[in-house]
């Protein structure tokens, strides 16, 4: 398989961006800890009402997730091919999903009933990532946004194989937006809505823009388009602001879903010039390195957790000692098991990746042929 490089590509560190994704992270949790298990969805009777006026706008931490995954993911990009950037992801995401997954299947499994169920063919499915493909739920009501992000990374890598990115993400931004606005306005296609990510796509396209400018680029044309993207988005937030309310029979002010957008953008956008912190550098990427996992491990378990104790202490205790512990697993995994996933991972992509790639491309030289002979009637030499 050819490589750019013989080692991964490097990019100029954004620490402030580490301090982001921690944030974000934890807004999800104060959300789903301290608001929606027990509002709506009867998953525990721990709450911490004190904090609903807030705690409710929590979700908001996936929004700014996908800004920063457009940032990240988009610098990521730079430099590799298609197949390289596919491995790079996978070797990212897969080996903590694997971890994470089994423990809330453990957990579940012993402890859960009988508010939560699982099953070994329910665990199975959730291994792939893409459990409701195989019809089965997700093992944690969280792992919805991974299906997002796997499928902005499909449409990344299909561009860099087609030679498009980063050279006309421009285009790319503006045609994205335009499906994502007609959809959302007029068509409300299910299909459209899940191909093309359409609640979401003004996130991710401010968050690609971001890191376009904060590559070198200059002009006018990409701030712009940031700005048109910080609209759409606004938009999104409003319908997903507006569903929300109805979900949980709450009020969900069209001001706050406005003002945490443009926030979103903006605090990425001025991460992205940060270029030093007064932090040691292990530690910051021990709190960006974290979020993932903590994302993947705290709600289903922590639900459990509260249903199991919450007769023994109070919610003011029970969540933060919750929250901690949670963190402490979720540093150990991305400090000991990641690293040596990723590089399994990896050498297993690379090698089917050096075994497939070259029969692919002899397929593809010879349908190249035979299509050429189609069309001019002169017949191929096959050997």
């Amino acid at each position: 398989m050819p490589r750019a490089s013989s080692t991964p590509i490097k990019q100029d560190h954004a620490p402030g961006i580490d301090l982001l994704r921690l944030f974000a992270a934890l807004a999800v949790v104060l959300f789903h800890y301290g608001y929606r298990g027990a509002r709506a969805e009867d998953l525990t009777t721990v709450s911490l009402p004190a904090l609903e006026p807030v705690a409710k706008y929590g979700w908001f931490g996936v929004q700014l997730f996908f800004v920063i995954s457009g940032f990240v993911i988009a610098r990521s990009a730079i430099g590799r091919t298609a197949v390289e950037f596919g491995i790079a992801r996978a070797g990212r995401l897969w080996p903590a999903f694997l971890v994470c997954t089994t423990l809330t299947f453990l957990a579940t499994w012993l402890l859960g009933a009988p508010r939560f169920e699982t099953s070994i063919p329910h665990w199975l499915a959730n291994l792939t990532m893409l459990a409701p493909a195989f019809r089965q739920p997700f093992m944690d009501g969280a792992y919805w946004s991974i299906v997002i992000e796997i499928t902005f990374y499909g449409w990344l890598a299909l561009f860099i194989a087609l030679g498009q990115f980063p050279k006309r993400i421009d285009d790319i931004v503006l045609g994205w937006l335009s499906v994502a606005l007609i959809n959302e306005a007029l068509i409300h296609s299910y299909l459209l809505r899940h191909l093309f990510m359409t609640e979401y796509a003004g996130f991710f396209c401010a968050g690609m823009l971001l890191a376009d400018i904060a590559g070198g680029r200059r002009g006018w044309q990409a701030p712009f388009l940031v700005v048109v993207s910080t609209v759409i988005a606004c938009s999104e937030a409003l319908v997903g602001g507006r569903e929300t309310a109805v979900h949980y029979s709450t009020e969900i002010k069209p001001s706050v879903m406005i003002g945490l957008t443009v926030l979103s953008i903006a605090l990425v956008a001025l991460a992205s010039r940060i270029r030093s912190l007064p932090l040691p550098i292990g530690l910051l990427l021990a709190l960006g390195g974290v979020t993932y996992p903590l994302y993947l491990l705290h709600q289903h378990i922590g639900y459990i957790v509260f249903n199991r104790l919450h007769g023994h202490f109070s919610a003011a205790v029970l969540v933060p000692l919750v929250t901690l512990a949670v963190i402490a697993a979720s540093y150990l995994i991305w400090r000991y098991i990641e690293p040596t996933g990723r590089r399994i991972v990896t050498r297993v992509l690379r090698a089917a990746a050096d075994l497939v790639l070259p029969q692919v491309s002899k397929f593809a030289r010879w349908y190249a042929q035979k299509a050429s002979s189609w069309v001019s009637g002169t017949p191929v030499r096959t050997k």
